[in-house]
């Protein structure tokens, strides 16, 4: 079921097209430790005067797998990649984690709809208005 995922899915790696524009253009720049690969077009300048960059997700296509030294490159804050220059994280940042919205590791606080839908107990100090 290989190819014909890669025909009809979006969502799951690199479509089709994708994937032949990048083995015809790409040039490979790096893998994150997620094992997304990123790429520059290999033919220089593109419309912005910038040279066209993007990643391959590892798995589903989930943006925020895009580590903070990765995500500058990409967005042309910084002009070295990551593999050619040492990012060092600041004291105050924590380690990159992707977004968990829709995944069972989600977060749910207590009494929401998704989770064992129990209520809360009241603490006694809740007093219902009344129009008199």
């Amino acid at each position: 079921m290989g190819w014909f995922s890669d025909i009809f899915t979006w969502w799951n790696g690199a479509t089709l097209s994708t994937k032949l524009y990048t083995n015809a253009r790409g040039i490979f720049v790096g893998e994150d430790e997620e094992g997304n690969r990123y790429y520059q077009d290999a033919s220089g300048t593109g419309t912005a005067g910038k040279p066209r960059r993007w990643v391959i997700y590892k798995g589903y296509a989930e943006p925020s797998k895009v580590p903070p030294d990765w995500f500058g490159w990409l967005h042309y804050i910084v002009d070295t990649p990551p593999t050619e220059e040492t990012y060092h994280a600041r004291p105050w940042q924590k380690p990159h984690q992707p977004n968990l919205t829709g995944t069972p590791a989600a977060y749910r606080p207590q009494g929401s709809l998704v989770g064992e839908m129990r209520r809360p107990k009241g603490d006694g100090d809740y007093q219902p208005w009344n129009a008199e």
